[in-house]
C-alpha cells in the first residue's frame, strides 16, 4: 500500500482534536489508514474561491466542502464585514438549493454568523440563486450566501458570497476576504449561535421576487399569443421549481407542462447523468414530453436556478436545443427591439458579455447604437460593470455558459426572469408567424453567421491541476502562429494584460483584470480561448468561426461548413 506523505499527514493530524468532531476524525483517521491518495487529495491544498464562489467535492479535510473550511469562510466573511461597515447593523441573507448537506450548511453559516451577532435572514425552504441576489438588495443586507455547487456532480457543494449589490463579491472585497480566511485558524471561527440573530424568510421575498420577475420580463404579450404558446419545463431536480412555474403563472401563460420526474428537488439528480442544461442529454425527458404535447418551447434550468437551456422547433418542426450563444444573441434582440419602440434606447444604453463569448453580439447591440462592453468570465464581471457606472443603463447580457441577465434589479444570472423573457419571444414570434429559430436565422442574415463550439477536457486531482498549467504554459511559449491555414493576427493574454498585434508589431495594455486566459485570433476572424475552469477540474476551449449568410434557405450548408471548420481546427490542434 502506499505510503502518507509527512507533510500530509501533519495537515490532516492537526484535524485530529478537540476542535473537530469526533465524525470528522473518525473519518480522517480512516483515510490514514486505508487511502493515502484520498487523503492527499483531501489535504493537499485549501480550497479556493474561482469563478463563481468555492465549490469541491464534500468530505473532510482543508480541500472540501465541510462544515469546518465552510465556517472558517464565514468567519473571515464576519470579520470582513465588521472591518468594511463599522459601527453598522450588520444583514446578511442566506438561501440554499436542493444538493445533499446545502440545507444543513446553511445552517450552520447562518449559526457562525449569528455567533458574530451578525442578523441573518435564512431561506425557509430552498431557493434559486437569483432570488437570493435578489433578496440582498430588497432586504437592505450587506452581504448574501447561497449554498450550491450549481451543475456540477452530486458530491460537490460550494458557497457563493454577494455583497451589498447584490451582485458576487469582486475586487477588492474578494481579495481582502481571502487574506482573512488565510489567515485565520479553525479555532477561531466561532460555532456558538444565538438564535435571537436568525430571522427566517419565504413567502415576501417570493412575492416581491417574483412581481419584480413579472415586470422585467413582460413585453406587452397578448393574451391569445400567451394561450397559443405550449411551453414545457424542467427545473431538473432543482430550485427552479420553487418560482418559474409560478412567474409564468402570474405572466399569463396557461399550457405549461411540468417534466414530472424531475419537478421534486433531489440533490443525486436520478434521471440525468449531470444537471446541466448545456448538455442535451439532460432534456431528454423534457424533449420527449415536447413531442407529445406538441410543445413550442422547452426551457430547463439547473440545481441553483441560475442559468437554462433552451430548446425550440427549427424550419422542419423539429425540437433542436439551441446553444447559450445563439439564446443570448435572440434575447439581446428583443430587448433592444423593445427598448426601441419604447423610446429608451440611449447613448447609455448598454449590453455586457464576457470575453470567450461570441463577437456576434457586439454587432447586433452596436447596429441599435448601444454600448457593448465586455468582461471575463463570470456574471460577478457584469454586476461590477453596473454598479461602477451607475450613469449607464444596462439593458441585458449574457455569456455562453447559458446564463442570461435582464435588467439589473437581480445582479447574478437569472434564469427565472430570463424564462419568462424566452417565452415572451417565442409567443410574440409565433403570434407573427414567424418563430424564434427564424428569427435568430434572419439575425444571421444581417449580422453574418457565427459558429460557437465548446470542448471541456476534464483533468482531476493533483496531477490533473498541474497537467492543466502546464498545457497553459506551452501555449504561451510556444503559440499557434497559424490555425487552419490562417495567420494568427491577434494574441490576448489576459494573465499578462498585453494584447500582442503579431502584424502590426505592437503591444497593448488589456484595461480588464487579470486572468489566466489566452485568446487567440486569425485574419479572418477565427477566434479560439483557452481557460482553467474557475469551478471544475477543466480547461476549456472555445471555438468562433464566422462566415456571411445571404439568406435563411442557405443557413444549413453554411453552418455545416463552419461545423467541418472548427473539426478541422480540433484535430490540427489535437483537441479532440
Amino acid at each position: 500500500m502506499a505510503q502518507n506523505k509527512p507533510e500530509i499527514l501533519a495537515k490532516a493530524k492537526a484535524w485530529l482534536t478537540d476542535i473537530f468532531d469526533e465524525n470528522t476524525q473518525k473519518k480522517i483517521n480512516h483515510l490514514i489508514e486505508n487511502d493515502p491518495k484520498e487523503l492527499e487529495e483531501s489535504f493537499y491544498k485549501n480550497a479556493a474561491f474561482g469563478t463563481g464562489g468555492m465549490r469541491g467535492i464534500m468530505g473532510v479535510g482543508t480541500n472540501r466542502i465541510n462544515k469546518y473550511t465552510l465556517g472558517k469562510n464565514t468567519q473571515g466573511l464576519s470579520n470582513l464585514l465588521k472591518t468594511e461597515f463599522k459601527g453598522e447593523k450588520l444583514k446578511v441573507a442566506i438561501a440554499y438549493d436542493c444538493r445533499n448537506n446545502s440545507k444543513e450548511l446553511a445552517q450552520m453559516v447562518a449559526e457562525v454568523f449569528s455567533a458574530n451577532e451578525i442578523e441573518v435572514y435564512l431561506f425557509s425552504e430552498l431557493r434559486p440563486t437569483p432570488e437570493l441576489s435578489f433578496a440582498v438588495k430588497h432586504l437592505d443586507c450587506h452581504a448574501g450566501i447561497v449554498l450550491t455547487a450549481s451543475h456540477n456532480p452530486p458530491e460537490y457543494n460550494g458557497y457563493k458570497v454577494y455583497w451589498q449589490d447584490g451582485g458576487q463579491l469582486v475586487p477588492p472585497q474578494d481579495t481582502k476576504l481571502v487574506d482573512i480566511i488565510n489567515k485565520l485558524e479553525y479555532n477561531e471561527v466561532n460555532f456558538k449561535a444565538k438564535p435571537e440573530f436568525i430571522h427566517k424568510i419565504d413567502s415576501e421575498v417570493d412575492k416581491a421576487f417574483q412581481e419584480a420577475s413579472v415586470e422585467n420580463g413582460s413585453f406587452n404579450t397578448s393574451a391569445s399569443a400567451k394561450d397559443d404558446l405550449k411551453i414545457v419545463f424542467t427545473s431538473l431536480h432543482g430550485t427552479a421549481c420553487k418560482t418559474n412555474p409560478q412567474i409564468l403563472e402570474k405572466a399569463g401563460y396557461k399550457n405549461v407542462f411540468l417534466v414530472e420526474e424531475q419537478k421534486e428537488p433531489n440533490g443525486n439528480f436520478p434521471t440525468v447523468k449531470s444537471p446541466n442544461p448545456e448538455e442535451p442529454e439532460a432534456l431528454k425527458i423534457a424533449l420527449d414530453l415536447a413531442e407529445e404535447k406538441n410543445a413550442d418551447i422547452v426551457i430547463g434550468t439547473d440545481p441553483d436556478g441560475d442559468r437554462l437551456g433552451v430548446a425550440v422547433r427549427d424550419l422542419n418542426g423539429k425540437m433542436i436545443l439551441l446553444n447559450g450563444n445563439q439564446t443570448m444573441l435572440i434575447m439581446t434582440w428583443f430587448l433592444l427591439e423593445k427598448h426601441k419602440e419604447q423610446n429608451k434606447l440611449s447613448k447609455n444604453s448598454f449590453v455586457a458579455s464576457t470575453i470567450v463569448s461570441t463577437p456576434m453580439l457586439k454587432n447586433i447591440t452596436e447596429s441599435y447604437g448601444a454600448q457593448y462592453h465586455e468582461v471575463l468570465t463570470g456574471f460577478k464581471w457584469i454586476a461590477k460593470l453596473i454598479k461602477d457606472n451607475p450613469e449607464l443603463d444596462f439593458v441585458g447580457g449574457g455569456e455562453e455558459s447559458f446564463g442570461y441577465m435582464v435588467g439589473d434589479f437581480v445582479r447574478d444570472k437569472d434564469a427565472a426572469t430570463a424564462t419568462l423573457l424566452a417565452c415572451e419571444i417565442a409567443a410574440q414570434m409565433k403570434a407573427n408567424v414567424s418563430s424564434f429559430y427564424e428569427q435568430l436565422l434572419q439575425l444571421y442574415t444581417e449580422h453574418g453567421l457565427y459558429r460557437e463550439e465548446l470542448t471541456s477536457l476534464v483533468k482531476k486531482g493533483i496531477e490533473g491541476e498541474a497537467e492543466i498549467k502546464q498545457m497553459l504554459v506551452d501555449l504561451r511559449e510556444n503559440p499557434w502562429k497559424e490555425i487552419d491555414g490562417e495567420k494568427v493576427v491577434l494574441i490576448e493574454d489576459y494573465h499578462t494584460s498585453k494584447a500582442k498585434n503579431l502584424q502590426e508589431r505592437i503591444e497593448e495594455e488589456i484595461n480588464i483584470p487579470k486572468s489566466n486566459v489566452l485568446i487567440y485570433y486569425t485574419e479572418n476572424g477565427t477566434k479560439i480561448a483557452a481557460r482553467p475552469s474557475g469551478t471544475e477540474p477543466k480547461i476549456k476551449f472555445y471555438f468562433s468561426v464566422n462566415s456571411q449568410l445571404d439568406k435563411v434557405e442557405d443557413f444549413d450548408t453554411e453552418n455545416a461548413k463552419l461545423a467541418d471548420k472548427i473539426q478541422r481546427i480540433k484535430n490540427e490542434l489535437q483537441l479532440g
